[in-house]
């Protein structure tokens, strides 16, 4: 797995803890030689995780929408940077440069990139690992949410399992590591046709 895009907040959060975990996440990517794909700013833990990476003498490929290029919120110091043209694009190539996704706290935005990388692996989109940092229980209620979409009928077991969750960036690695995709068939309530 050379390569894995990390969705993460263009905010730091109050907590000192996200930064230190975007920094160890960043470290154990250039220790393992694993290319960080992300979305291409300087702020919050976007910027934090990608200067650890380059600190580390990793290499770290950005994809922003020219929108925010010109706010100038572009990182200036990547290995390679893809401006798009709208936020649809960036997710697009932020997938198609990408073998494996990563979730670091973060708000909407965050959960909109990362809810729409499993979809796509639902639908049989991809077949690449998706995993969630958990950093002090942040995502606790997402995966509490999760657990009861599949005991309500919403979301099958076999796709609740797409989503692994670890608080230790080298543990959740290991796991896309040893990650084996499932047969995978689009899930449909046939109760109701």
């Amino acid at each position: 797995m050379n390569r894995i895009c990390v969705f993460c907040g263009s905010s730091s959060g109050t907590d000192p803890a996200y930064a230190a975990a975007a920094t160890r996440l960043g470290r154990t990517l250039a220790g393992r030689g694993i290319e960080l794909v992300y979305g291409g700013g300087t702020v919050g833990l976007m910027g934090t995780v990608a200067n650890a990476v380059l600190a580390a003498g990793g290499k770290v490929v950005g994809v922003i929408p020219r929108a925010l290029q010109l706010r100038e919120l572009a990182h200036v110091s990547l290995t390679s940077l893809h401006v798009t043209g709208s936020m649809h694009e960036r997710k697009a190539k932020m997938a198609e440069l990408s073998r494996g996704f990563i979730a670091l706290p973060g708000g909407l935005g965050t959960l909109e990139e990362f809810a729409e990388i499993v979809t796509w692996a639902q639908l049989g989109i991809h077949a690449r690992p998706c995993g969630l940092l958990d950093v002090k229980g942040y995502f606790r209620p997402l995966v509490a949410f999760l657990d009861q979409a599949v005991k309500e009928g919403f979301v099958s077991p076999l796709h609740r399992a797409l989503i692994m969750v670890e608080e230790d960036p080298g543990a959740l690695l290991d796991r896309f590591a040893a990650w084996k995709p499932p047969a995978i068939e689009k899930w449909v309530d046939q109760r109701g046709a």
